[in-house]
């Protein structure tokens, strides 16, 4: 192996990357073959942590959020004509500007905005739409047109333009599966549900029990066959030849284990949160992604979900319960970051894959609809209310739905090219416009 070859992959070594802490971390057999590499390699590379650089957090709001009981158009007399029962009172709400407020339960996002770290999209959605969550989601997520498929995601595709060389850990996930946004021709990103239980136990390959080696493959994002041969080649047990080059599949192997499972465990054992957050599953969460981003995790995008929002029936307590959750959650996550001193290179962007129709249903519950607001939270945007509310009126509604003003690609696009510094247009396939919505 050439010197040369090795200086192309600077995300091969990092700081500490084959210590001693790497024994315990990955099969033995991988760590001895680091140990020897490392010794042709040293010095060839210089670390790239990617400690300052901008973080996107994205948050999603899984099963279609009523936009309009989330920012409430108080002054609009068709919104409370359509919910007699629903429609949330303009005295409850906590309020915007003269015709909008937030939900009574949004309290903690309503102080983010009084402190200008919140920015409120409305009337966000995209040409024909559609109602099934698996589409609509697919569609936000692949950020393709309605009546295309995308085999990669949006984040993917950014992988894939932007982050060439970089280990797994250029994203994390917080949740039981890597979201479709994730995929890529060369994919990177590490998903778990509990990073204190993510980790890989040290033993040798010939011992590894089946259940250990799908986990190691499925973190490779490989599956058993391809990834046997390069095992079998690279632990000496005579395996076939492999198309992909050893050192390949050695440092993705070497650097998701670590990544993932001793410095990720590492910093959440020794990082502090400055600032409490509330019970529930969401705020452990963004409690977690906030002791990465503490600990100089080198993490790009971090991916976190709120469900329940599929409020077909009983809708008012379910979703007041909700809102609470995703507000008091999303400001004790800013303070947190802003007492850190990292909330200028942090951006939240929160999305639902649809709203939901404006007339509530006979069973106290709103239905599958399309437009809805976004939101984006952090320290170098330009708060308040941005875009247009669609008209309520009914012969302005689509199906019964709000129709769009503003295409989701937009917010990708600004949040592409004005905070992760890439160009919006590599990764969306073609141009949408920018919104002055960030410093």
């Amino acid at each position: 192996m050439s010197e040369t070859t090795f200086q192309t992959r600077r995300s091969f070594l990092r700081s500490g990357l084959v210590g001693g802490a790497l024994t315990w971390t990955v099969p033995s057999f991988l760590a001895a073959t680091m140990n020897e590499l490392h010794a042709a390699a040293s010095g060839a590379l210089q670390a790239d942590n990617g400690k300052d650089g901008p973080i996107l957090v994205v948050l999603q709001l899984a099963g279609g959020n009523d936009g309009l009981n989330t920012v409430v158009p108080y002054t609009n007399d068709e919104y409370y004509r359509v919910r007699p029962r629903l429609g949330v009172p303009k005295r409850d709400c906590h309020t915007l500007d003269d015709d909008f407020g937030l939900h009574p339960g949004l309290k903690g996002l309503h102080e983010l905005h009084s402190d200008g770290h919140l920015a409120v999209i409305q009337g966000v959605g995209y040409p024909n739409p559609n109602r099934s969550h698996f589409r609509s989601m697919e569609i936000w997520q692949t950020a393709s047109e309605s009546d295309r498929y995308e085999q990669h995601g949006w984040i993917g595709r950014y992988f894939d333009n932007h982050c060439q060389g970089e280990d797994a850990g250029v994203a994390v996930c917080l949740g039981n599966e890597t979201p479709q946004a994730f995929a890529a021709s060369n994919p990177k990103g590490i998903t778990f549900r509990d990073p204190n239980q993510y980790r890989f136990v040290g033993v040798d390959e010939d011992d590894m029990t089946a259940e250990a080696k799908s986990g190691l493959f499925a973190a490779m994002n490989l599956n058993e066959t391809d990834a046997g041969a390069s095992i079998g080649t690279l632990g000496g047990g005579g395996g076939q030849s492999n198309t992909e080059d050893p050192l390949d599949f050695l440092e993705r192997t070497a650097l998701d284990a670590q990544v993932s499972s001793d410095n990720i465990r590492g910093i959440l054992r020794s990082a502090q949160n400055p600032t409490g957050y509330p019970n529930g599953r969401l705020a452990n969460d963004l409690k977690s992604v906030s002791k990465m981003i503490a600990g100089g995790l080198p993490t790009r995008i971090y991916y976190v979900s709120q469900g329940g929002y599929d409020t077909h029936t009983n809708q008012k307590g379910a979703h007041e319960r909700l809102l609470v959750e995703f507000g008091d959650s999303l400001n004790a996550f800013v303070k947190d970051l802003k007492k850190q001193g990292n909330l200028n290179r942090v951006m939240v962007m929160v999305f639902s894959e649809f709203g939901r129709r404006v007339s509530e249903n006979a069973s106290g519950g709103t239905d599958h609809g399309a437009a809805a607001p976004m939101f984006l939270a952090g320290g170098n945007l330009i708060a308040g209310l941005h875009g247009t509310l669609p008209s309520l009126a009914p012969s302005d509604l689509e199906r019964g739905d709000l129709k769009y003003q503003l295409d989701f690609r937009s917010v990708y696009a600004t949040v592409l090219a004005k905070h992760l510094r890439a160009p919006g247009k590599d990764v969306l396939r073609k141009p949408f416009p920018l919104l002055n919505v960030i410093g």
